[in-house]
């Protein structure tokens, strides 16, 4: 999700759960040994993705447990995308340009934060695997562009500054339909398989459309709503979700090649 709230100069505070994994037994060959499975990955995150994911976790760690109130206002005043920053009378400084962009790695609270994660994680991992990492990157900064240019389009007057990456995983989201979320397996992890799909074709798949349908209707009740996890005065900005899905779902084509690349996870980095 991406939020649009009040500036105010208070900073809150969350508790972080902690998790637990197991792993489960291996069978044994003739001599009693378990076999080495080489190649077998815990998590088939793709490094790119878990790079991103990281960057933003760090981000609103150092924000919650390092930052003063103060210290974290001026980085939400400058790293933040801000629409009345284009629209006043105000210096185009620097955070001009790069607010654009860097809006994604903020986020509200942790609630915010997690959700987004598993959304990218879940959308991200099989068009990370599809394409090359170097465009993969491009295609989060031009569904996140998207995002901030229709929410812009609609509220260049507000000063309530936009937070998350939703926007850029919207456009995943938007990408996933264009492949009618096909995902191939054979390779061991999850890939977008078969050609991009032409509009015309994507529309008259059934799973298509009703994802399309349900994904609308929950963004536009939630925002109209203004429902937002554990956050006072904040409400989610489901114009910059539309605008980001918009430019994944029309524009995947000019950053895929075709045909699947080969795929470089994090647990195959030092073998």
């Amino acid at each position: 999700m991406s939020y649009a709230w009040p500036m105010t100069n208070d900073s809150d505070s969350t508790s972080r759960d902690n998790t637990q994994t197991a792993e489960t037994g291996s069978p044994r060959d003739a001599t009693g040994e378990a076999p080495q499975r080489k190649g077998e990955p815990i998590f088939n995150v793709p490094f790119v993705v878990v790079i991103l994911a990281a960057i933003c976790v760090g981000i609103h760690v150092i924000r919650v447990y390092l930052l003063t109130p103060e210290q974290d206002f001026d980085l939400l005043v400058r790293a933040a995308f801000v629409p009345i920053r284009y629209f006043g009378p105000y210096d185009l400084d620097v955070w001009a340009f790069t607010s654009p962009i860097s809006y994604a790695f903020l986020h509200g609270n942790f609630t915010h934060l997690l959700l987004n994660m598993v959304w990218f994680v879940a959308f991200g991992s099989p068009l990370a695997n599809r394409l090359a990492p170097a465009r993969f990157l491009a295609f989060w900064v031009a569904a996140g562009l998207g995002a901030v240019v229709l929410h812009y389009a609609l509220h260049h007057a507000s000063e309530a500054p936009l937070v998350g990456a939703s926007g850029a995983i919207s456009g995943m989201m938007g990408a996933a339909a264009r492949y009618g979320f096909r995902i191939d397996r054979s390779s061991g992890t999850g890939v977008y398989g078969g050609p991009l799909l032409p509009v015309g074709v994507a529309l008259t798949m059934r799973p298509v459309v009703s994802f399309l349908a349900v994904w609308f209707v929950i963004n536009l009740v939630t925002g109209l709503v203004g429902f937002a996890p554990n956050m006072e005065d904040a409400s989610i900005a489901w114009e910059a979700h539309i605008g980001g899905f918009l430019v994944g779902f029309f524009g995947i084509g000019l950053f895929d090649r075709g045909v699947p690349r080969p795929v470089v996870r994090s647990d195959n980095l030092n073998t």
